[in-house]
């Protein structure tokens, strides 16, 4: 059995493959710090069981899921989280969770977790499995072929008329994704699956991997659509998961599948002579901010820098931070500043903790550096303060101050 543990705290995911190594030993457990590794791994490996944390670097483990379980439909979710919020647990019951557990996550709960699943997957019937690899096998075979037809590359012998049988009319819908020189794996994840959803939803078809920047989709539509219309849904579908320049074309109506290689060419060429544009759904820079909040709050005692932050959310620095200002109205290190010594100041209310503790606690490795943040923000250094509260205690017990 393959589990899964995608989570951004590294004590979190170690600690539980380290619990499961112990509790079930003939269980393979693999981790995962963010979503893009996590897509890794489960396109190298048969995974079985996913624990996915509610917030990790660009996408959201709720989303992770809802654009998995197409591709994995046998993969049995779990997710973990922070936050008790109902509305967190609601959804991931809506999205097919087997469970929504609170951290930290008790040894006896996750041996009665994985026991479980584990005997639910032991009771899936074998036909089935063999079922759903039959038709995988095919569906690569598929995709093979026409990926190299779309290139104009020889496939020999090969009969596609049965292939050509299901798709006597057709249109082809192109997603050029500006790379740039970083990976782009989870992109690629996520247009494939959002596209491939998309085309079932609208009628029949696939999507295949062009080249690293592209991908194309060929659909025959249902009486009832229409290509702009789900080009329109392409694009918004897309914006709301990317945070990455990308384009959407499509062709026109075809009959013929020998001119798929021309086709394709023209579209690449449109492609070519369009400049990529990032145009955010409405709504959707704000997701992304109220994504970096409920991760500050978890994670406000480490470093987090506007740049690393910024990519937490797949955002550009500079457009990460207007956005922040314009929903919270403060600057960006104004606002988890102001969180650190909020949240110091509470722990200063408990005479059994140091300064220096709670200087490490709120996110300052330097001692000298908290106590000039400290008093810029409050005219009083820790210390001071301390006093202060004693005093203030004290003369609402109605003693007089000395």
């Amino acid at each position: 059995m393959n589990i899964l543990v995608a989570d951004d705290e590294r004590v979190i995911r170690e600690g539980i493959r380290r619990t499961i190594g112990q509790i079930s030993p003939d269980h393979q457990v693999f981790v995962a710090a963010k979503a893009e590794e996590a897509v890794r791994i489960m396109e190298e490996q048969r995974i079985h069981i996913v624990l996915t944390d509610i917030l990790m670097p660009g996408m959201s483990g709720l989303e992770f899921m809802k654009i998995s379980k197409r591709r994995y439909p046998y993969v049995k979710w779990v997710v973990i989280s922070a936050h008790s919020e109902f509305s967190y647990a609601q959804e991931a019951v809506r999205l097919g969770a087997r469970d929504y557990l609170l951290k930290p996550i008790g040894k006896n709960k996750l041996l009665e977790l994985i026991n479980n699943l584990t005997a639910e997957i032991e009771q899936d019937n074998d036909i089935s499995r063999q079922g759903e690899r039959l038709k995988a096998s095919l569906r690569f075979l598929r995709e093979g072929v026409f990926q190299r037809l779309a290139s104009g590359l020889d496939i020999g012998n090969l009969d596609i008329e049965p292939f050509i049988e299901d798709y006597k009319h057709f249109y082809m819908v192109m997603v050029q994704l500006d790379a740039e020189d970083r990976s782009i794996r989870l992109e690629h994840f996520i247009v494939e699956n959002v596209l491939s959803e998309l085309i079932e939803l609208h009628g029949r078809g696939f999507v295949v991997s062009y080249d690293r920047q592209s991908l194309l989709g060929l659909i025959t539509l249902r009486e009832d659509a229409a290509i702009q219309q789900f080009q329109s849904e392409v694009k918004e579908h897309l914006t709301h998961y990317l945070k990455i320049p990308f384009q959407v074309i499509h062709s026109g109506l075809s009959h013929d599948f020998s001119t798929v290689p021309q086709v394709v060419k023209r579209m690449r060429e449109a492609s070519a002579s369009q400049v990529l544009e990032l145009e955010p759904m409405k709504g959707s820079g704000e997701k992304a901010i109220d994504v970096a909040l409920h991760y500050i709050k978890e994670h406000f005692h480490e470093d987090l820098s506007l740049e690393k932050m910024a990519s937490v959310v797949f955002l550009n620095p500079a457009y990460f931070s207007q956005l922040f200002k314009q929903k919270t109205g403060q600057g960006y290190k104004e606002y988890v500043t102001s969180l650190r010594l909020e949240q110091a100041k509470l722990l200063l209310l408990n005479p059994r903790l140091k300064l220096a503790e709670i200087a490490e606690r709120v996110g300052y490795q330097d001692m000298k550096h908290f106590t000039q943040m400290f008093r810029k923000r409050y005219q009083l250094t820790p210390t001071e303060y301390r006093q202060q509260q004693n005093i203030n205690i004290l003369l609402s017990k109605g003693t007089p101050p000395q």
